[in-house]
């Protein structure tokens, strides 16, 4: 006799979705005790809850899961990409424009890097867009130090290993010389962390300047720094195969703009 599905989502699939952290966050949140159903914390995963469960974090009632949403950013340099910075410094999140719901940042830019920031309310959208197996290519325009030639750029282009982490190839293409700098046009495929920079160092350049234009199908356009625009509903489905209800955007979204921080240094 077969035994019956348990009905229902896991739980930490339902917080992702709900906006409250991605699903790896949320895990951590439940076994960390912050997490309650139906009045009792619980501290494994392995739960699957309906809609009439009651479903608590850190005390309070989570809010129904709002259909998903995906934003374009334009980081400038000099913002970090993390809700609080142990050392103070302006994050994302406070220069977003106050009528933004709660979102989360899909994968980052470091603190000197610019351009193209994708943020979203749910944390499966988050989860499904940084995977490694979705392959998006992640577009960079790249200044560098120094008169690069094909030489020096073919270790990018097969793969190397920095400090024992195999990068994989990246896309790389020389634009123009401009001076003393060179300006690139960089793709990767995984987005480890500061991948770019580590992998110029390797092959003896320093990057000076870093703007992320592309990630996937959603590009950064005319969008200036700290602007946000919102990707249309069918668009978003279209794009990452959804089969939840939507209700699709016909006009397109002003575009608004992030407030105001301290000035952000620039590289």
């Amino acid at each position: 006799m077969e035994q019956d599905t348990p009905q229902g989502e896991r739980i930490a699939k339902v917080l992702a979705r709900a906006g409250i952290a991605s699903r790896r966050e949320a895990e951590r949140m439940i076994e960390a005790g912050r997490v309650a159903v139906n009045g009792k914390r619980i501290d494994s995963p392995a739960l699957n809850v309906t809609a009439s469960d009651r479903i608590e974090v850190d005390g309070q009632p989570i809010a129904e899961a709002e259909p998903p949403r995906l934003w374009l950013y334009h980081k400038p340099s000099g913002l970090v990409t993390t809700a609080k910075d142990e050392k103070g410094r302006p994050t994302v999140f406070d220069a977003l424009p106050e009528d933004m719901p709660r979102v989360m940042s899909v994968g980052r830019l470091d603190l000197n890097s610019e351009g193209l920031l994708l943020l979203t309310n749910d944390g499966e959208i988050k989860r499904r867009l940084e995977l490694p197996a979705t392959g998006w290519l992640r577009k960079y325009r790249v200044r560098v130090k120094g008169a690069p030639s094909d030489e020096t750029l073919a270790p990018l282009r097969a793969g190397l290993t920095v400090e024992g982490e195999r990068f994989q190839p990246m896309e790389v293409s020389l634009d123009r010389q401009q001076g003393a700098n060179a300006w690139l046009t960089v793709g990767i495929r995984e987005g480890r962390n500061r991948e770019i920079r580590r992998a110029m160092e390797a092959v003896g350049l320093v990057v000076n300047r870093l703007i992320r234009v592309g990630y996937g199908p959603f590009r950064l356009g005319e969008l200036k720094p700290g602007e946000v625009e919102e990707v249309r509903s069918r668009v978003l489905r279209d794009q990452l195969g959804l089969d939840r209800d939507f209700q699709p955007t016909t006009t397109q979204r002003p575009k608004r703009t992030a407030r105001k921080t301290r000035p952000p240094k620039r590289v």
